[in-house]
């Protein structure tokens, strides 16, 4: 009476709906931003904002599963985060 195994939903440790969701939210901001012109920089944050968020869930979610994507998600968000300490020197 063994389980069948479930068919894999992620992709480089990313659940099936994380970049779908932040996608069509993106895309409802940036109409709302349309609208109302002093919104508009909500969408562009978002739109931003979902590649880190899939870093930070990659690096939490998946430690126990695959350490080496994790480090190298944490690593992607140090990048990130030196760009935006050099760019304030520049």
């Amino acid at each position: 009476m063994s389980a069948e195994p479930r068919p894999p939903t992620e992709l480089a440790g990313l659940p099936a709906w994380l970049y779908p969701a932040g996608f069509w939210v993106g895309v409802a901001l940036l109409a709302v931003g349309v609208v109302v012109p002093d919104l508009a920089w909500v969408g562009v944050v978002w739109v931003a904002g979902v590649p880190v968020l899939a870093a930070v869930w990659v690096a939490l979610a998946g430690w126990r599963h695959d350490r080496r994507l994790s480090v190298a998600a944490l690593l992607a968000l140090a990048g990130l985060g030196l760009v935006v300490v050099v760019r304030q020197w520049l």
